[in-house]
């Protein structure tokens, strides 16, 4: 399955690079995109009613609309129920699995932490359904164990990145960086100039993730092997200098004052504000933001823009790709029939075009025939290019089934000052081999 990940990677990125350089003003242009029926809903029809447990960053106006959408054209209401993004939102789900209260949909995780929760076990297959056709193979790969396909995609792929302040960076004769070396010299004189360098919102665990995560597509292109040797367990973070300065790199930028003085305690959205206003300059991010800061700063989204986290080495530029989350349908949920007409409708071209007619994407899709339209938030223009490029690499989570659970924690104390890099390392690759055991992978 890993290497077949791989393969089906490249194909997605040979097909976003055609997408992407069009920009076309069209959202949505594929004959194959099934249109659902807007006279399917009859007005004597009794309204069925489904749940779906969804993160509070992945609840947004875009699925609102399609949701009332569905309503309307299919009886078919959505009572929606929010959980916390990151690990304590993956405890959430995890429990309520566990204890046989799970909704009829669920917004989670592709990749590894999907196949952590044995999905086979919990969720419909969807493989069967015809609308499934329209879901690029790319994406099929990380919600999928074995033939069974389990979810749609709520949005489009983003990348874990270095977004930062344009306005700022003009104001002060700054060059996006290639290299850490470069990155290092504008984080001294964004600091000399009275300004957080480095945005830190640890008030949100997660969020203490980006430095090492979004270095991945360094860490694959010195180590080209570490996927399938990390997943074999013969490759470690704490013996592996390439996988290790991920680790390093948090404790750099804690150490060298470069972040905001809250923040340990800094969230999600303090962290958006310095940012937008410019009193923050870098903010190592999932592109998941993008649409809640155009929401709450409208005249500041087109000062955000984006770069790779740079490596050691100027030859190595790229950014790390996640794809979306998925929706999937509980098997215990009485409603299967209608659910799977609920997500025929999400991922249909009108389900598409009322998204994105509320949500712009933060990445390129991984649906057939939806194209990057002209008026795209600059950070999503910026990445265009590496796509088109070929400069990407999927995050580690979607190259290898393992993700330690813990790994927030660890960067949160490695950027805490209560950790080492090379003592986190090894606490996560114990916390690795755990995971591997769970499930039951054999080193």
């Amino acid at each position: 399955m890993l290497r077949k990940s791989k393969f089906s990677f490249i194909g997605f990125i040979t097909s976003v690079c055609l997408i992407t350089s069009l920009l076309a003003s069209c959202n949505t242009t594929s004959s194959n995109n099934k249109q659902v029926n807007s006279n399917s809903k009859d007005n004597n029809e009794v309204t069925t009613t489904l749940n779906i447990l969804i993160s509070d960053v992945a609840d947004n106006s875009g699925f609102r609309a399609v949701i009332e959408e569905i309503e309307k054209e299919l009886n078919i209401k959505t009572n929606v129920e929010l959980r916390p993004g990151g690990p304590e939102g993956v405890n959430v789900v995890k429990t309520r699995l566990a204890t046989g209260g799970i909704p009829d949909l669920v917004v989670y995780n592709s990749g590894s932490l999907l196949m952590a929760l044995n999905p086979d076990k919990h969720f419909v297959d969807m493989a069967s359904e015809p609308y499934i056709d329209q879901v690029l193979d790319s994406y099929k790969e990380v919600v999928s164990d074995q033939e069974e396909i389990f979810g749609i995609p709520i949005q489009s792929s983003q990348v874990g990145a270095w977004f930062y302040n344009k306005k700022v960076y003009k104001e002060l004769g700054l060059s996006v960086p290639r290299t850490w070396d470069e990155l290092r010299e504008n984080n001294e004189k964004i600091k000399d100039s009275g300004r957080t360098a480095v945005i830190g919102t640890y008030g949100e665990l997660w969020t203490s993730q980006l430095p090492i995560l979004a270095d991945y597509y360094n860490l694959q292109a010195e180590e080209q092997n570490f996927a399938d040797e990390y997943t074999a367990g013969k490759a470690k973070f704490a013996t592996t200098d390439s996988a290790l300065r991920g680790f390093e790199r948090i404790q750099e930028i804690a150490e060298s004052g470069y972040m905001n003085e809250d923040y340990t305690v800094a969230t999600y959205d303090q962290g958006m504000q310095l940012l937008a206003e410019g009193n923050g300059v870098h903010y190592p991010m999932l592109a998941q933001f993008l649409p809640l800061l155009a929401e709450k700063y409208p005249d500041k989204i087109n000062d955000i823009g984006v770069f790779p986290q740079p490596s050691d080495n100027a030859d190595i530029n790229g950014l790390t790709v996640w794809m979306p989350d998925a929706i999937l349908i509980s098997k215990e949920s009485p409603n299967v029939d209608a659910a799977k007409k609920w997500m025929e409708f999400f991922v249909s071209k009108k389900g598409i075009e009322i998204y994105e007619s509320k949500q712009k994407s933060v990445g390129p899709s991984v649906m057939e025939g939806v194209e990057i339209p002209e008026d795209a938030y600059e950070a999503v223009k910026d990445m265009a290019k590496y796509f088109e490029e070929g400069k990407v690499a999927p995050a580690l989570e979607f190259a290898s089934p393992i993700k330690g659970p813990n790994l927030a924690q660890l960067c949160t104390s490695v950027g805490s000052g209560t950790m080492t890099a090379l003592e986190a390392a090894k606490s996560y690759d114990k916390d690795v081999e755990k995971q591997a055991k769970q499930l039951g992978i054999k080193w």
